[in-house]
């Protein structure tokens, strides 16, 4: 998990703390990879930390947190092998894993409420790939 230094913004609960713990709570062991508080960071610097973890089997999938989403998603998507999807509803994140096999979900602490982001996160958790033919031939196109 990362993120750049919105996952520290106010009004508290501080959304990545929070995060890290509910992901904690489910069972699930969290490499916590930065930020580690509110000074300004470069989102490209935290999505680059999450990628490389995952590329080299640390960790079976990232969690990556900034303003919206987007920006972490464009920056992950950029390393073959990583499926990064921005989610912003319950759709979003099942359909992230049942179709694209997303190994990465990009959530936004401007654009959704903690409470949101954890229940999207739950769903994006618990949602198997659907192993679909038609699925695995179009991830397997993007290499």
């Amino acid at each position: 998990m990362a993120s750049d230094h919105a996952g520290y913004e106010p009004p508290p609960p501080l959304y990545k703390p929070a995060i890290a713990k509910h992901i904690e709570g489910r069972g699930h062991e969290v490499l916590d990879l930065g930020a580690f508080g509110p000074e300004a960071v470069d989102y490209p610097d935290c999505a680059d930390k999450v990628c490389a973890a995952v590329l080299e089997g640390k960790v079976d999938r990232g969690v990556l947190l900034c303003g919206t989403g987007i920006g972490m998603a464009i920056a992950a998507n950029r390393h073959k092998g990583i499926r990064a999807a921005t989610c912003a509803n319950r759709d979003m994140a099942r359909f992230a894993r049942t179709h694209n096999d997303a190994n990465v979900i990009c959530l936004g602490r401007r654009v959704l409420g903690l409470e949101q982001c954890l229940d999207l996160i739950d769903i994006w958790l618990d949602t198997p790939f659907s192993e679909a033919e038609r699925h695995r031939r179009r991830i397997e196109k993007m290499g």
